[in-house]
């Protein structure tokens, strides 16, 4: 405690006082033997302390200052005579908790931050880029995010504070940076202080840092295994990083090697979706051996390119053998669904060398699917389809099916008579075969209740229909197989609307009314591709 008069000389000065101010001594100068904090809180309180109405304390709150390092709270007392009485507090370790706590805050503020821009994307590519950029803009004075390698290079991502990422691939060694190689395998961080900075390769500092003070290189964990490695650099001159900052940088970077890490996977599994998905879709249709084939497929959702319905062509190995068509419909959609597709079309590939015999082909696919591990199954229907001088010969086989239409060349539309068991579903199958012949002109149309059960019209709710069907097939008498699908697929789409839907397939057989055949757009035996 001290006290000083109006006039800045100071009256008294305890023990406590002078151990902090050694000069300190009654009759000297306030000005002289303090900080020029406490000097200057001295004269605002003589200045603002009215004679008249002088406070019992001080009009001002505490001063704060630093002496010798520590800090310190100055809690001011005006007494009558206008002496003020100075009582310093130590705030070091106050103050160091405040500025441990605002730290401890900034840094849980900007690692949500992080996680929530990091983990908005699933590109690889610019996960790196952001976990370059604010690691350069809050960590380091530049920074590199080092991916796993791709054969000899390096995949580096660059970016010093105030710039933008740069991306590249280096043909360098990793061995080059202490610990970067380590790292890039998932073991722990090289303390910075066993870095030599003067040795750091050329290809590790960004353009637009000149010299390297300090460095620290960690690990990006990934999920099972090492995403990467970060990089940090501060210029000469700069204080190194503590302790406590490479901690930080490790928490950061564990949630930089998970963003990076997640878009990783993403972009495997979605190049494995794309190349399944290709497998999966229906082929496109052509005419061949004489019979005219047309498709069309609609999945229940715009962003779902593969659900339960599908269908091929397989062209005959021989030349006057028929051709056999598949359309079905497994129950459900989505991402099952489709791997039961895929399933039910790669057993009906292997047992193409007993198409002709309908009954014993679908016998088989359905032990097939009853002894596999999916609760599923499916409805189908299968057509035998051969040229005969100039009609094409058919024999029809429903599955749980809804029974093919035959639209003849004047208009009138035939039920084929065929009916049978679900397959994937009862132990026994049974089903009846058709023989269904057309002539010039003729049609044999293969849907899927996806079409007839469309939900939409003026009201929104009401059944497409069958009989709906039946009359958008009067108005395709004697038209081109494509046409045919065209038009169903049309007016469906009308009918639904903006609604939803269920998957929807068609598949049109016809007679051509010309002697001329168009080449086999197919190379292997089994499945007709475009």
């Amino acid at each position: 405690m001290l006290a000083a008069d109006p006039r800045a000389h100071l009256v008294f000065v305890n023990e406590a006082a002078r151990r902090v101010f050694p000069r300190a001594r009654p009759g000297a100068a306030l000005a002289d033997v303090v900080p020029a904090w406490l000097a200057a809180a001295h004269a605002r309180q003589v200045a603002d302390t009215v004679p008249a109405a002088r406070p019992a304390s001080g009009a001002h709150g505490p001063a704060l200052g630093q002496v010798g390092g520590e800090s310190y709270e100055a809690h001011p007392t005006v007494r009558d005579d206008g002496t003020v009485v100075w009582w310093l507090v130590d705030d070091t370790d106050h103050r160091l908790a405040r500025e441990a706590l605002r730290t401890a805050e900034e840094r849980t503020a900007f690692l949500v931050r992080s996680s929530n821009l990091l983990l908005s994307s699933l590109n690889l590519d610019r996960c790196m880029d952001a976990t370059a950029h604010l690691a350069a803009e809050h960590l380091a004075d530049a920074a590199l995010v080092v991916a796993p390698a791709r054969g000899s290079e390096l995949p580096v991502v660059s970016c010093v504070r105030g710039g933008t990422p740069s991306a590249s691939l280096l043909a360098v060694d990793p061995e080059e940076v202490p610990g970067l190689a380590e790292a890039l395998q998932g073991f722990p961080p090289v303390p910075s202080l066993w870095i030599d900075s003067a040795r750091a390769p050329a290809w590790l500092v960004p353009e637009g840092l000149d010299t390297v003070g300090s460095v620290v290189v960690t690990p990006l964990p990934g999920h099972g295994e090492p995403a990467g490695a970060l990089v940090l650099l501060r210029r000469t001159g700069a204080t190194a990083f503590t302790e406590g900052e490479e901690v930080f940088a490790r928490l950061f970077a564990a949630r930089s090697g998970a963003a990076m890490s997640a878009a990783r996977l993403y972009a495997e599994q979605a190049s494995i979706t794309e190349t399944l998905m290709r497998e999966l879709l229906p082929p496109a249709l052509h005419q061949m051996a004489g019979v005219e084939y047309a498709g069309g497929y609609l999945p229940s959702k715009e962003h779902e390119r593969v659900g339960g319905d599908f269908y091929d062509v397989h062209p005959a190995a021989d030349e006057g053998d028929a051709s056999l068509v598949v359309l079905g419909d497994v129950c459900g959609k989505g991402l099952e669904a489709a791997v039961m597709t895929g399933k039910i079309r790669s057993t009906l590939h292997a047992l193409l060398p007993m198409a002709d015999d309908h009954q014993r082909l679908l016998s088989l696919l359905n032990s097939a699917l009853l002894n596999s591990e999916s609760t599923r199954f499916a409805t189908m229907v299968l057509a035998s389809a051969a040229r005969e001088g100039s009609s094409v010969r058919l024999r029809l086989t429903s599955a749980g099916h809804p029974a093919p239409l035959v639209l003849r060349s004047d208009g009138r539309i035939e039920t084929a008579a065929t009916h049978g068991t679900l397959v994937g579903a009862l132990p026994d199958f049974t089903a009846e075969t058709a023989a269904v012949t057309l002539a010039p002109g003729d049609a044999c149309v293969l849907y899927t209740d996806g079409i007839s059960e469309a939900r939409g019209g003026p009201r929104g709710g009401e059944l497409f229909g069958e009989e709906r069907l039946r009359r958008a097939l009067e108005e395709c008498a004697a038209l081109p197989a494509q046409t045919v699908v065209d038009h169903v697929q049309m007016l469906t789409a009308r009918w639904v609307g903006r609604g939803r839907h269920d998957d929807m397939a068609i598949v049109v057989i016809s007679a051509p009314r010309t002697n001329h055949l168009s080449a086999v757009d197919g190379h292997t035996r089994g499945r007709f591709t475009a």
